[in-house]
């Protein structure tokens, strides 16, 4: 790859660290204890991180340092050898569908050389997004839900109404649901898991033409480090509901509190995303155990070739 920063061996080793996390999730699938599942995500992902030859620094994780034990924002990862390399990172996307056993829960990072991806507070963010083939500017945060699928309907050349929306279930889309359905449009309801419904509208097989909706910002540079791997378009601004947040940001570096960003500022740099199914979904299949062996299924794509794969590994339980 590109510098020679992002080699193909360093992708490879994050698949390794995805899938170990997804394992350790996977153990407490239906649990219903949606803190334990994630702690043991972090865990195994932390161990795999510390075996790997960079030095990586995470800017998306878990909380600022005085306020998360575990993968938090500004720790330091790797042997302290090799490229330097920040991470954006949800070991467990999806806490309460892994506790539940529900679909679509995953272990996910993207990496990037060292400033690469917007260092995004922990706050929400109003996102909408559309997967490859589409004209630059076709979507926009300014214009509504209903006008963007109607825009995504016209270029394609078929009516709305054969069009599907990907929104998560939240009372505070309520208005954006209403608007859809007014122009005709299907809409995909998801319960949680944000960054899977967004990187939906890269694969064809999902169905899923158009993302719109409030969601965290975290997921949203994990989700437009995916979707520039493959030519994508995202429009996020970070939502803020008090001071402490607007607070939160400035320690970030952000004080334009009101600025759009597009995919390319959200991932500034080269990225690798990886995703590995903890829960079976529409994107990948979750854990599964036979024959004394434990089976994954991981996504990767790397930007500077537009290269997608997918590796289903199997290993000793």
């Amino acid at each position: 790859m590109k510098n020679n920063v992002l080699t193909p061996g360093l992708a490879d080793a994050m698949v390794r660290v995805t899938e170990l996390a997804a394992i350790a999730a996977a153990s407490e699938v239906g649990r219903g204890d949606e803190k334990k599942a994630d702690a043991a995500a972090v865990d195994a992902m932390r161990t795999a991180f510390n075996a790997v030859e960079f030095k990586g620094r995470v800017v998306i994780g878990e909380g600022e340092r005085d306020e998360a034990p575990m993968l938090y924002i500004g720790e330091e990862v790797g042997t302290g050898r090799g490229p330097e390399i920040d991470i954006a990172l949800d070991p467990l996307e999806g806490t309460t569908l892994t506790a539940k056993a529900m679909s679509n829960a995953l272990a996910v990072l993207a990496i990037a050389p060292r400033g690469g991806l917007l260092h995004a507070p922990d706050t929400y963010m109003d996102k909408v997004a559309i997967g490859p083939g589409y004209p630059e500017g076709i979507i926009s945060l300014d214009a509504t839900p209903a006008e963007n699928i109607t825009a995504l309907a016209e270029f394609k050349g078929v009516p709305v109404s054969d069009m599907t929306a990907c929104v998560l279930d939240r009372p505070r889309h309520e208005a954006i649901i209403a608007g859809l359905r007014e122009v005709g449009c299907r809409i995909a309801l998801i319960t949680d898991g944000d960054v899977a419904g967004v990187i939906a509208t890269t694969d064809p097989q999902t169905g899923i033409d158009f993302y719109v909706g409030s969601g965290g910002a975290p997921e949203g540079v994990l989700a437009a480090a995916a979707l520039k791997c493959v030519g994508g378009q995202m429009f996020a601004r970070l939502v803020f509901r008090n001071d402490d947040e607007k607070k939160r940001a400035t320690r970030v570096g952000i004080t334009d509190f009101a600025r759009t960003y597009s995919l390319n500022e959200l991932a500034s740099g080269d990225t690798v995303f990886c995703a590995t199914g903890v829960t079976s979904g529409s994107l990948l299949s979750g854990v599964k155990y036979a024959g004394g062996r434990v089976h994954t299924h991981t996504l990767v794509m790397t930007s500077v070739d537009g290269m997608v794969r997918h590796v289903r590994s199997d290993r000793k339980v």
